[in-house]
């Protein structure tokens, strides 16, 4: 590596750390807010701690020189720092190599080498070379060897003799030109989830704020929840009201109302909702912390009273919810939680895709499935304290009609499960 591409890390005091927006924290109305329900901060350094030593574990446990990440998400795990989360998700700019030694280089974007600055894990910050077709056109090629060459050099020094690499994330390319350099590339992804899977306290902490402060978002969104209001209009609410909260974004536009319920799976539109209508929604967000806070509920615009048909679809769902929480416990299996939760009845009811789902940073491991996709999609493993899943409904007629959505985010503790997500699930208020 020469010592043209190579820039020292710019250690932590420097003047532009403070100002990191991670280092101010979400700021008010969310710790007020916070305050007020007697929620705990977490401990933001505890957190970091935490997290590299799961990423660590894994590596060496799962006999690896190394990792290389380019999900932004992932990253951000490993690392606390980020930048242009989304944007990165396209555009591979910014990417991070950790040895298992527990060397860890920053590759950054052009010019924004500070923004790792408040991070005491990060050894090095080094331009990212951009071998994505948008940025090195014809060139990508070169530009492509040139990167494996470097994550080569990188992994004799800190990969302790192990050309083993695991990359979450690699175009054909970069496999190639890591191969004829005598390194094989294995699944980062499984690291990543796996280390991702078990919360810590304090990560808990975070969740519960995030959560807080998407249920505020909600009880507004809730507010111009009027006949004659779009469901754009309504969702742009959400947004709105999470970002002042320091959330970050929301990954859908899993809103729909009146007969765009059923199905499920329509995001929203320019349609005017009108007074008895069912509106359901997915928060689906990115909340303060990065955490995700992925809640569903189905509400009825105006002063209507619910029509017996709506009664009896929010009755099963809700009743679905309640029994799979009713068996999320710590040492029960995937296989158990997919043919043992009630479903209404298939042959008249539309239902989600997953019964339960991990939530962390995004949503993760575990997807379980209904038995009629077991053979085609399921897979067996246990679940542990620590995790944290969504438990899912969906319930519309196959026969047409309206639908109900509703979901509950939930921790798995040492005797069942604590339910996270607090926001009634009442249709009306």
């Amino acid at each position: 590596m020469s010592g043209a591409r190579y820039r020292p890390k710019i250690r932590p005091d420097a003047s532009v750390a403070p100002l990191n927006w991670h280092t101010l924290g979400p700021g008010d109305p969310a710790i007020s807010e916070w305050g007020e329900l007697g929620l705990d901060l977490p401990d933001l350094g505890a957190v970091r701690r935490y997290r590299l030593d799961r990423v660590l574990n894994r590596i060496n446990e799962s006999d690896y020189g190394g990792i290389v990440l380019f999900d932004p998400i992932n990253a951000r795990y490993a690392t606390s720092s980020t930048n242009m989360q989304i944007w990165i998700t396209h555009n591979a700019s910014r990417y991070v190599f950790i040895g298992a030694d527990g060397y860890i280089v920053q590759f950054e974007f052009s010019h924004a080498y500070y923004l790792s600055d408040p991070f005491e894990a990060i050894d090095e910050v080094r331009p990212a070379t951009d071998w994505y077709y948008f940025a090195a056109g014809s060139t990508y090629e070169a530009k492509a060897k040139r990167w494996a060459a470097e994550i080569a050099d990188l992994l004799k020094e800190h990969g302790s003799g192990n050309t083993r690499l695991a990359v979450d994330s690699l175009n054909p390319e970069g496999v190639h030109h890591l191969g004829e350099l005598g390194v094989s590339v294995h699944n980062g992804e499984e690291v990543m989830e796996l280390a991702r899977s078990i919360k810590s306290l304090e990560e808990i902490k975070a969740m519960r704020c995030a959560i807080a402060a998407a249920e505020k978002s909600m009880e507004m969104m809730h507010d111009h929840l009027v006949p004659g209001v779009t469901e754009q209009e309504l969702w742009s609410y959400l947004h709105a009201e999470s970002i002042k909260r320091g959330g970050e974004w929301i990954e859908t536009r899993l809103l729909s109302s009146g007969p765009r319920t059923n199905p499920w799976y329509q995001e929203c539109s320019s349609r005017l909702i009108e007074g008895g209508d069912l509106v359901g929604f997915d928060t689906d967000l990115i909340g303060s912390y990065g955490m995700c806070v992925d809640i569903s509920r189905t509400w009825l615009c105006g002063d209507n009273e619910p029509s017996p048909r709506q009664h009896e679809l929010h009755a099963l769902a809700l009743e679905q919810i309640n029994r799979s929480m009713s068996i999320l416990r710590p040492g029960v299996t995937f296989r158990e939680l997919t043919f043992d939760s009630w479903v209404p009845e298939p042959e008249v009811y539309r239902h989600y895709t997953t019964q339960f789902h991990g939530v962390g940073m995004c949503d993760e491991y575990p997807a379980i499935y209904f038995p009629e996709d077991w053979e085609a999609a399921g897979y067996d493993g246990v679940v542990e304290t620590g995790m944290v899943l969504a438990v899912e409904s969906y319930v519309g007629r196959k026969d047409g009609g309206e639908g109900v959505k509703l979901e509950e985010q939930l921790l798995v503790t040492e005797n069942g499960s604590e339910r996270l997500s607090s926001y009634p699930m009442d249709m009306t208020r």
